[in-house]
């Protein structure tokens, strides 16, 4: 049995651009405003990144009732419908909207094609913050497909004009064959000038691609919630490369390790780097005797802040 010996560092990993923006929204209204700042869901699936926006006075909330007259409150990076804009609004609390920049994307789109009498499929995970917020953009004519099987089950009222748009965070691979179904049973069906899964996402799971093979097993950083950081998993596992995905360092199990001489690591989008590096430490710990980071796409991709949140910059 080989003892472990290495461990690849998966590149990229951990943040991307869209969760970047919305934990710095939260810390920056902390700062400008104090605490305590509300929340409308967990600002990114990331246990430990919620724990640290806790303890610094935020306030994570599903209900607006929840949310005292004249808070500050937050969106969450997965977006909202348009009716909780709508009550947060009548509420008079002041917003900041924290949804990734390509989340909104696809509600613009969404509201721009309703507008010219087209109806829509979604292809998400039932239940999903981001897909209930975009198929909450519209009151009706927008159907969920989550597999190829309701592809062959959904009814649109007419197929004239028919729009398909997409999860940000779903697997590439597992969202291309369901669209080749959508394509199949409506030919003339419109698709995003760019696909809607991300170019994180995207990049995340080539890198996972390229990885599996070299390595005995994989690590995947990432909270239970977290759609981005299991379809890593499952991607690796797919590939036939054991994976397990864990919150922090405290979850490894010694032996997953057994017989591994060569160990992946990779990191969800919303996973910060604190915690790879924990999980790196407990890995070396447990006999690992160097580490290699893989070549991989260098992401510069940064997105504007809100106005009022600006240094300098009144509210």
């Amino acid at each position: 049995m080989l003892p472990l010996q290495e461990v690849v560092l998966a590149e990229p990993r951990g943040f991307c651009a869209g969760v970047d923006r919305a934990i710095e929204i939260v810390e920056r209204a902390l700062r400008k405003f104090g605490a305590p700042i509300y929340v409308r869901h967990e600002i990114v699936h990331n246990t430990y990144v919620v724990n640290d926006l806790k303890a610094r006075g935020a306030v994570f909330i599903e209900d607006l009732a929840e949310v005292p007259p004249g808070a500050t409150l937050v969106f969450s990076a997965h977006g909202v419908s348009r009716a909780v804009q709508q009550e947060a609004r009548a509420r008079g609390f002041q917003v900041f909207d924290a949804t990734c920049p390509l989340v909104s994307k696809v509600h613009v789109e969404v509201a721009k094609l309703a507008q010219e009498g087209y109806e829509f499929l979604m292809i998400g995970h039932k239940g999903h913050p981001e897909v209930e917020g975009t198929m909450g953009q519209l009151d009706h004519g927008i159907h969920l497909i989550e597999d190829v099987d309701d592809v062959a089950r959904v009814q649109p009222a007419q197929t004239a004009k028919l729009a398909v748009v997409t999860q940000t965070t779903l697997s590439v691979d597992d969202a291309a064959h369901i669209l080749a179904a959508v394509r199949a049973r409506f030919p003339q069906v419109r698709e995003p000038k760019q696909q809607d899964i991300c170019y994180a996402t995207q990049n995340r799971q080539d890198a996972v691609k390229l990885l599996s093979p070299q390595v005995d097993v994989l690590i995947v950083v990432g909270s239970p919630t977290s759609s981005n950081s299991n379809r890593l998993r499952e991607l690796a596992a797919k590939l036939g490369t054991p994976a397990y995905m864990v919150d922090s360092a405290a979850e490894l199990q010694s032996a997953w390790f057994e017989g591994a001489a060569r160990v992946g690591l990779t990191a969800g989008a919303s996973a910060p780097e604190v915690l790879v590096q924990q999980v790196l430490e407990r890995i070396k710990a447990l006999g690992a005797t160097a580490v290699r980071r893989m070549e991989g796409v260098q992401e510069t991709v940064k997105f504007p802040l809100p106005k009022g949140l600006r240094l300098g910059e009144a509210a």
